[in-house]
């Protein structure tokens, strides 16, 4: 699914009016259709017997607040709609929806952060329509403006809040909050969804998301090439490697491991035992010396070999091995429990340097980048996939000032890898300058070893041939997926890393062709 930013979304509209010939009036209409929908399924009562308000700016986002709140009126529930700001400022579509809203009997009243009778309506209205801002806002709202009081007695209220095109206060192309924003429950967005719907605070605050046709030629729309996209269940199908029925081990990949050492045994194991339930043909682990039996007794369907260490962890010195093994396999997962030392960080800038197979690359095997990112800007043109969450991500340069869908993009572009960056709907960023937003998962991945799940998951797929991105953003959807699947079995406070692991199956034969 597409999603696009303000800027788009101006230009849609600019076309559908001024090269179609739409009038601007009728696209309101047609939003604010939408949005009374979305409210009267909200209503815990009959329209009758409910009461609803709209919180509309001077803009054409007020005027589609205005317009929803008289098509709740002519449905018989008892309304008000308040503008914020002023009379003089509103739109021309706005004044012709407060004059249709008038022609019914109703007028907009003026918003009184003050008035204790309208803060009393609207607290105890059943449904309430956010109608602030729209996409376009690009400022901080004032603390103690009259915007900041209506978007607090929004979320102060006991009613279900429907958001017009988007939650009042939240930047649409990076979901940030300028000040302050209002919690909707439902998001009704128009023409396309926005980038700022599905990151950063954006996702927690949009509610459920429709997206609503307000007549825009489809033409125009399908032509808008959006660099931001959702991943949901169609797009894992689509990416999903195919089995050849007469295939045998070989034809599905082979994967090396390298990581662990003294107190991170779990983090190779979690990553190489991902590889092996996501399909891989074979997978080799590459461990410090002294946790190789550790590792060897657990580790049944992967193979463990032990490497030269240093001090519990991985040394430089299993260079040679490492190569060795890498040059009959045609993935590289390297970091899962590595550990933090000089010696190992330069074991893993000469991989990065020395092999041209593709590697991902997490944990400590990212911290040894910082500083030495040169080691990765080296590597452009061969395939590097990097799964940082926001802490490593900064360690090695990253600003997420911008946003993370832009932190993600920048970075990708700069560095010409593959990024993706954990967290709260999950960012993969190609070098092309693409972005794609995971939609699965919950807070029980929030767990130390889901990282490492994923890295052996994202290998694993590129071990089996499919193409980078997709493998990059298919690992993401299926780990999200199968959380999401544990979660349900044993809540996010009881799941482990090892019971998403046990629900890949499951999450597969989602999609499975």
């Amino acid at each position: 699914m597409k999603l696009a930013t303000a800027a788009q979304m101006r230009e849609l509209d600019r076309q559908a009016i001024e090269e179609r010939g739409i009038p601007s009036i009728e696209l309101m209409e047609r939003a604010a259709a939408g949005v009374a929908e979305a409210a009267l399924e909200l209503l815990p009562v009959k329209p009758g017997q409910g009461r609803a308000a709209a919180l509309c700016g001077a803009g054409n986002n007020g005027g589609d607040g205005i317009a929803a709140i008289r098509l709740l009126f002519l449905k018989g529930v008892r309304v008000r709609a308040f503008l914020v700001g002023d009379y003089e400022k509103l739109t021309p579509d706005a004044m012709e929806e407060t004059r249709r809203l008038s022609e019914c009997g109703i007028e907009l009243e003026s918003f009184d952060p003050e008035d204790m009778e309208q803060a009393a309506w609207i607290a105890a209205c059943h449904v309430l329509v956010d109608a602030v801002f729209g996409v376009g806002l690009s400022r901080a709202v004032a603390p103690d403006s009259l915007f900041a009081a209506a978007i607090g007695q929004m979320n102060r209220s006991r009613g279900r809040v429907v958001a017009a095109d988007i939650a009042s206060g939240l930047e649409a192309d990076t979901g940030k909050v300028l000040g302050c924003a209002v919690r909707a429950d439902r998001t009704v967005t128009f023409t396309l969804p926005k980038v700022g719907q599905f990151v950063g605070d954006g996702a927690l605050l949009s509610g459920a998301v429709r997206i609503w046709d307000i007549g825009i030629p489809t033409g125009f729309v399908r032509k808008t090439a959006c660099p931001a996209q959702t991943v949901e269940r169609d797009f894992a199908e689509a990416a999903l490697p195919g089995r050849r029925p007469d295939g045998h081990k070989g034809d599905f990949g082979k994967l090396l491991v390298v990581g662990g050492a003294v107190g991170y045994t779990g983090a190779p194991y979690l990553a190489a035992t991902a590889a092996v339930h996501s399909g891989c043909g074979l997978v080799y682990l590459g461990v410090p010396e002294s946790i190789w039996e550790i590792e060897a007794v657990r580790a049944v369907s992967a193979m463990p070999f032990p490497l030269a260490d240093r001090g519990g962890m991985v040394s430089r010195r299993a260079l040679p091995a490492v190569l060795e093994k890498l040059s009959g396999c045609d993935v590289l997962a390297l970091g899962p429990g590595l550990g933090r030392s000089e010696d190992a960080g330069r074991l893993v800038r000469e991989l990065l340097k020395q092999t041209e197979k593709p590697v991902v690359l997490d944990a400590d095997g990212i911290n040894a980048l910082a500083g030495h990112i040169d080691s990765l800007d080296g590597r452009r043109g061969r395939v590097t996939v990097l799964t940082p969450h926001d802490g490593e991500f900064a360690r090695i340069g990253g600003d997420l000032s911008a946003g993370r869908a832009a932190a993600a993009r920048s970075f990708a572009v700069a560095h010409g890898c593959i990024l993706v960056l954990k967290g709260h709907r999950t960012v993969t960023a190609t070098p092309a300058g693409n972005v794609l937003v995971n939609t699965s998962g919950n807070s029980g991945l929030a767990k130390g070893g889901s990282g490492d799940v994923l890295t052996g998951l994202v290998a694993s797929l590129l071990a089996q041939g499919a193409a980078p991105v997709q493998a990059a953003a298919l690992g993401v959807w299926l780990h999200g997926r199968a959380g999401d699947l544990a979660a349900r079995r044993l809540t996010a406070w009881c799941m482990t890393p090892e019971d998403v692991v046990a629900s890949l199956p499951e999450a597969f034969r989602e999609i499975e062709k």
